[in-house]
């Protein structure tokens, strides 16, 4: 296992685990990134990830994106 952040664009993955406390599982799983999920990376601008999940682009900040086990 690995955080989002260390995937190149292009790459796809499955989400593993989500981490952090309470809150940020939550609004993580709001957003769809949730046990078994698969992500593709569109790009990391900066300390930023853009993610595609279920046919939605999402922007991370990269603390974010490191709960993201991938």
């Amino acid at each position: 296992m690995m955080p989002l952040t260390m995937i190149g664009p292009g790459m796809r993955a499955k989400v593993r685990r989500v981490g952090g406390g309470e809150d940020v599982r939550r609004y993580l799983g709001n957003l769809g990134f949730v046990s078994g999920s698969e992500i593709e990376m569109i790009s990391m601008l900066g300390k930023s990830v853009i993610v595609k999940i279920k046919d939605s682009r999402v922007a991370l900040n990269a603390d974010m994106a490191r709960h993201i086990m991938i």
